[in-house]
């Protein structure tokens, strides 16, 4: 059974506060001015909103955020867990909740103090008090305790059954960073980096260098949803989910797929893809341009492949073809990405998903773009939307 949920709701709002390594504020702060602005964005006021959604990661509660903004009565709020795979999980439940009528107008936020505050880079050693202390357990103890040393893992394995090379790794990084260049919200606007800068960069943990990996950041991102009804009658063009889905596959965990036969793998991604397609009636020919979770520079290869967009282990060709470049056949993470725009969970990838569907990237390719993906996160359940124009 396919899902009915094309076209029932529509992005018409996006916002970001500043993004640094040390805001000066506390993350309500932030997550209020990114909810702000992306209701400024859409020509709406916070008494609009009567649904929330973001992260169960997020230190903000809704309460206090609709407080903050001066909402009023909230008919809807849900969480969704599992780190970066709740970026675009929060949009499938936002565009449930408007499809339904449970709501009208959602706000989707997530803001953190990622540098200056908790930062993920320390991973999990000596703070683990859930269920998933059991599977870390199998592991920590031979080192593997933060984020880089589990994808570390299992990109050797993938590099070891593909043609992947370190030419295919510095590509990634090298070209989302020229897209950060010319963005003045990114971090490392005006600050490139060359093939010797790139080799030259501390080992993070092999295969991956600094590079190789995302930022810690400062700041927040939000994206409000309407009924396509009244946004037509909004400050911007609304922007039709098309598609969304997400997935939580067979033996998951978090953060690895290391109880599974192959551990360079990622099918949780391949059925949400496949979910997405069907739902919107799109293939991955009608894509024009994409935002891809880029945590780091490997596990943009492995959702390329998920989403169709090459053959099994040919992500490699695919990306050294050019393909993510302006004038590629996929332009992707045009903002600069997580690894030189900023670190928000991926949050701000549906804001430049959203940019890149109503043309007004600063990075927007020269061909026409109808259809966008956006994805969240790999190695935890996760998921991606199809976005499209409006009539």
């Amino acid at each position: 059974m396919v899902a009915d949920i094309k076209d029932k709701a529509a992005i018409v709002g996006v916002g970001s506060t500043e993004f640094s390594k040390n805001s000066g504020r506390s993350d309500l702060s932030l997550a209020a001015e990114a909810c702000k602005a992306a209701l400024d964005d859409a020509g709406l006021k916070p008494k609009d909103v009567d649904g929330m959604v973001t992260f169960t990661m997020d230190m903000n509660e809704e309460v206090d955020v609709a407080r903050a903004l001066g909402c009023d009565d909230l008919t809807f709020y849900s969480r969704v867990p599992y780190g970066g795979g709740a970026a675009t999980g929060c949009l499938h439940q936002a565009a449930m909740a408007i499809a339904t009528g449970m709501a009208e107008t959602v706000v989707c936020y997530r803001a953190l103090n990622g540098r200056s505050g908790h930062r993920y880079s320390e991973g999990v050693s000596g703070d683990l008090i859930t269920g998933s202390a059991i599977h870390y357990g199998w592991y920590t103890p031979y080192g593997l305790l933060t984020p880089t040393s589990w994808v570390a893992m299992y990109h050797k394995r993938y590099m070891h059954l593909t043609d992947c090379t370190e030419d295919v790794m510095f590509e990634i990084a090298h070209a989302t960073r020229e897209y950060a260049v010319n963005n003045p919200a990114a971090f490392f606007y005006k600050r490139p980096f060359t093939r010797e800068d790139y080799d030259n960069a501390k080992k993070i943990c092999d295969p991956l260098k600094l590079y190789d990996c995302c930022q810690e950041s400062d700041g927040g991102s939000a994206v409000v949803l309407t009924t396509p009804e009244r946004a037509k009658d909004l400050k911007q063009p609304g922007v039709l989910i098309k598609g969304v889905a997400q997935c939580s596959g067979k033996d998951q965990e978090e953060m690895t797929s290391f109880y599974r036969p192959e551990i360079a793998a990622i099918p949780e991604m391949d059925i949400a893809a496949k979910m997405a397609y069907e739902q919107s009636g799109l293939t991955p020919d009608d894509i024009d341009a994409a935002v891809i979770y880029d945590a780091f520079t490997a596990i943009v290869l492995w959702q390329l492949e998920s989403w169709g967009f090459c053959e099994q282990g040919k992500a490699g060709e695919f990306v050294l073809s050019g393909a993510l470049r302006p004038d590629g056949r996929l332009p992707t993470n045009t903002h600069g990405g997580q690894l030189s725009e900023a670190y928000i969970h991926g949050v701000n990838g549906i804001v430049e998903a959203v940019r890149l569907t109503r043309g007004t990237s600063v990075n927007q390719p020269k061909k026409d773009v109808n259809h966008v993906l956006v994805t969240s996160g790999v190695g935890v359940p996760t998921g991606g939307a199809l976005l499209g124009k409006m009539d």
